[in-house]
């Protein structure tokens, strides 16, 4: 948003400095990017009086001329034609900087004559394009500064242009008035808009305007009125001067009156070329496919649902957006409608995308402009046509009404401390939201029509910070509103998460953080790829689908390390996967993979291949952190992308899984270009059950002193049985009193099978007896014994080997 500090004091009286302005509006939330001085450029010139003019002796075209400055007389040399004796010029003495030549005035000699500086045309001063002479003055004293001379007697010329960004949420920022009326409200001065006085219509307006009844809430309210008789040639002086000075090119005086608006009041309007219509004005939806050539010389075809006004003939401008070039005024329109409307911002944003039209028409209405001043804008519009143009206006023709915005709420003056953490007087609050507009009944806060950003309670206190100024926030320790040590903030998951993070990098785990998004080839390897986790607008075909294991990623990354050279890796994620694309479907796992060997090579032969041993203890490892149950069962089931006869799935029962671990499949390495040997293991943290009662430390640790048992079971078993069936079973018959099974030994093949029969082996147990209350029997031992055998005979078939 540009405007000039003149333009800015047509509606602010204030004795404030320019570097007074610029500060508070940064302070006000509109930052300051920008400021132009023309004064700056010129402030080393001055003014000066020709006293004498001769030929050179040396050039015909030019003169050599006596100039009275504020140094004395000075010698110049000058080749412009109206160089002569008795005029005022403008001076630039040796050192001083010309912008519009690039260059530093010098004492030089021409044609061997000296020359001791230069008299400025308005070109080489970058005042405007004129160079067929020098600049002559009809007043001034000798030695006066130009910049002073100009302030006097042409102020446009060294009005400096100010640039400031404006926030989605600050609509009423886009006019001069809303900038004035912040600024008054910081107490910069006062703010002084006159009051508008409506035009009265001369005659009835002949042209009709509808709105379709499904348009209305796109275009709520349309007003306009004809006037007739206008000479629409080029904009005053003063018109051209504040357009130019913000990057506008004047055009005509109808044109720059709507830009004049649009700026001064973040009122967009539009002018039709009456004469050129046919009929009416219908403000409703596009069917698709209507075409129209715009202001900008461009065709814009229509799209259905989009809104357009249009009159018996067909389109003749995008609603709220640009009009038609069909209709557009030149310089032999005589009679023109003149439009101030209201539209529906997500819908002038939605076809302004579509359509690709950048305009200050839509950049205006897309962030909202005031409402209810609509009718009002119409009415300032019509007295400057009148002003500029001449002509005689129409009554003014009405379709829809003004929507309803009003909305208030409560003031609470206590809020500013518990929010901004500002002490501020209750008076001056109430002052500062009235100096902004709001109308103020009781605690009640009325929002005035032009902020759609104020949209509660808090809008309100931020207002009254932002007036008093941020700046004046002095920081301050919070103090502790309880005694004690406060309640923790993080929930059970999130220490959960952390303890895993932290146990997996204690145990040497590079932590990877890899995208949601995998391929479908490497989603489909790991039970995911389905339709139900496709995203409809992935950023590129490697990101199609959301992983449904965190393990592609790992293995990945693991790829990208092994074509640089890095063999050897342990690598980790924690992070959501997804079973479906609905709310609920996913999960949070921590997973690590093992790539390579366990160490580098040395002379004591230490470094070995990593296995499935090494995976299944870093995954314990991480269970004891979170809290798992220390007695699980591991199963055979396991995914397809690990291996069949080397990998596991830990489980509190048969269904219930919390891990699983193993060494990824051949086939899986191979689809993903990673070389062998690679283990891993998941960890699924929300299954883990959480303690049922929760407390701030860990429990007490529980130790018997009581002395434990050991007895070893060698039982004969069919061959094909597994050992982990075995030992679940023999954990199962006294889940209290027996702490640990383990294997020790395995004896099997042909001469097992010669001792015990065909198709037979022996796997022999350590079962660990610890008790708690009381020292073991005989009589207790051998009825624990009676219950292992008996369960180890029905889950296995085994017998006690003789």
């Amino acid at each position: 948003m540009k405007f000039t500090l003149s333009w800015l004091e047509d509606h602010l009286e204030t004795e404030a400095s320019l570097d007074e302005i610029l500060y508070a509006l940064t302070d006000l939330g509109l930052e300051v990017e920008g400021v132009e001085n023309p004064g700056d450029k010129l402030r080393d010139f001055t003014l000066g009086y020709v006293k004498k003019a001769e030929k050179h002796p040396d050039a015909d075209r030019l003169r050599v001329c006596v100039v009275d400055t504020d140094e004395g007389e000075k010698q110049i040399i000058c080749g412009a034609p109206n160089a002569r004796e008795g005029i005022t010029v403008v001076v630039a003495k040796p050192g001083t900087y010309v912008p519009g030549i690039d260059t530093t005035i010098q004492v030089g000699k021409i044609r061997g004559v000296e020359s001791f500086g230069m008299m400025a045309s308005e070109r080489e001063m970058e005042l405007s394009d004129e160079h067929d002479g020098i600049i002559e003055l009809p007043s001034g004293e000798v030695g006066q500064r130009f910049v002073d001379w100009l302030a006097v007697n042409d102020p446009a010329k060294v009005d400096p242009v100010i640039e400031i960004a404006i926030t989605p949420n600050r609509p009423d920022a886009l006019g001069v008035q809303g900038i004035a009326r912040d600024l008054a409200a910081r107490g910069l001065g006062t703010l002084k808009t006159p009051e508008t006085v409506p035009v009265a219509g001369a005659f009835s307006c002949p042209v009709s305007v509808t709105i379709d009844e499904d348009t209305l809430d796109g275009c709520p309210l349309f007003t306009g009125r004809l006037i007739r008789g206008v000479k629409n040639g080029p904009s005053p002086q003063w018109l051209q001067d504040r357009l130019k000075a913000i990057g506008l090119r004047p055009i005509s005086a109808l044109v720059d009156i709507t830009n004049f608006f649009t700026y001064d009041r973040n009122r967009p309007l539009h002018v039709f070329d009456t004469d050129k219509m046919t009929g009416g004005l219908r403000i409703h939806r596009a069917q698709g496919g209507e075409t129209l050539q715009a202001l900008d010389e461009k065709e814009y075809t229509f799209q259905p649902g989009m809104m357009v006004i249009s009159d018996d003939k067909g389109p003749e401008s995008i609603a709220g957006i640009m009009g038609g070039e069909e209709t557009g005024v030149t310089e032999d329109t005589v009679n023109v409608f003149v439009e101030s409307a209201f539209w529906d911002f997500v819908q002038i944003a939605t076809t302004g995308r579509a359509l690709k039209i950048n305009s200050d028409a839509r950049y205006r209405f897309e962030r909202g402009v005031d409402p209810e001043f609509t009718l009002e804008g119409l009415e300032l519009a019509t007295q400057m046509v009148l002003d500029l143009c001449g002509g005689e206006a129409s009554e003014v023709v009405v379709a829809g009404a003004v929507p309803d915005h009003a909305r208030a709420y409560k003031l609470d003056t206590d809020r500013v401390q518990s929010l901004v953490g500002m002490e501020i007087a209750p008076e001056t609050q109430r002052a500062s939201l009235e100096a902004l507009g709001f109308v103020m009944d009781g605690d009640m806060a009325s929002v005035p029509s032009w902020r759609p950003d104020v949209q509660g309670e808090a809008d309100l206190v931020e207002e009254v910070a932002r007036i008093a100024s941020l700046t004046q926030l002095e920081a301050k320790p919070m103090p502790r509103m309880q005694p004690g040590v406060p309640k923790p903030i993080l929930t059970p998951i999130q220490k959960r998460e952390r303890m895993a993070r932290r146990t997996l990098a204690a145990l040497g785990y590079n932590e990877c953080v890899t995208y949601s998004f995998i391929d479908k080839a490497a989603a489909t390897l790991f039970g995911g790829g389905d339709d139900a986790t496709m995203l409809e607008n992935p950023i590129s075909s490697e990101m199609s689908h959301m992983r449904p294991a965190l393990l592609p990623g790992l293995l990945q990354a693991a790829a990208r390390n092994q074509a640089r050279g890095f063999a050897d890796m342990a690598l980790f994620e924690l992070g959501a996967v997804f079973s479906g694309g609905e709310p609920g479907e996913q999960g949070l796992v921590a997973s690590g993979i093992l790539v390579g060997a366990t160490a580098p090579r040395d002379v004591h032969g230490t470094r070995r291949a990593v296995d499935v041993f090494d995976a299944k203890a870093d995954m314990e490892a991480v269970l004891s952190a979170i809290g798992a149950p220390a007695k699980t069962m591991v199963l055979r089931d396991v995914p397809d992308w690990l291996h069949p006869g080397r990998s596991g799935r830990v489980g509190l029962g048969p269904k219930k899984t919390i891990a699983t671990f193993g060494e990824v499949h051949p086939k899986t390495l191979k689809a993903l270009d990673v070389k062998g040997p690679v283990v891993a293991f998941t960890v699924m943290l929300e299954e883990v059950p959480f303690p049922r009662a929760a407390s701030a430390s860990r429990g007490a640790l529980e130790l018997s002193d009581l002395q434990a048992v050991e007895r070893d079971f060698a039982f004969v078993v069919d061959k094909d049985v597994e050992a982990l069936a075995l030992v679940n079973a023999a954990q199962g018959a006294d889940k209290v009193l027996i702490d640990e099974v383990r294997v020790f030994d395995e004896f099997s093949g042909e001469k097992a099978e010669v001792q015990m029969g065909e198709g037979k082996k022996s796997l022999a147990v350590t079962v660990r007896l610890q008790p708690k209350d009381k020292t073991l029997t005989e009589k207790d031992i051998e009825a624990v014994s009676a219950k292992i055998v008996e369960k180890v005979g029905k889950a296995t078939g085994g017998t006690l080997r003789g």
